[in-house]
């Protein structure tokens, strides 16, 4: 069942490798990461209880964890990676729409680059 509601997770401040060229890979850079959590919340809402909604506390140390802990070439290989792992970790997330952005990418006057991906059951 789709649902307008969401969790919404802003600004989560991590560093990481990953990159292409040879500078990229000399040492973690920073990221901003974003994240969408689809799911029904009217439990939550009626009862006022954690146990009935995710806890996004678990949700940003999951995505700590993984961003930091792997090394991948593209930000498409580690925004998918990073939103199965968020699927995974709750039953009732529907979806997960996931942005992760480089905050010095390697591409002068670029302020950021970055990906949107989306992932359902």
């Amino acid at each position: 069942m789709a649902t307008a509601d969401r969790i919404e997770l802003r600004g989560l401040a991590l560093s990481a490798v990953v990159g292409v060229l040879p500078e990229e890979r000399l040492g973690p850079q920073p990221l901003e990461v974003d994240l969408d959590l689809y799911l029904d919340l009217s439990a939550a809402g009626a009862s006022d209880d954690l146990s009935d909604t995710v806890d996004y506390g678990e949700v940003c140390e999951t995505v700590r964890r993984l961003v930091t802990s792997s090394e991948p070439l593209l930000l498409e290989r580690l925004a998918m990676a990073t939103a199965d792992a968020v699927l995974a970790l709750d039953a009732r997330i529907g979806s997960v729409t996931m942005v992760v952005r480089k905050l010095r990418p390697p591409v002068d006057s670029l302020a950021s680059s970055g990906v949107r991906v989306t992932r359902s059951r």
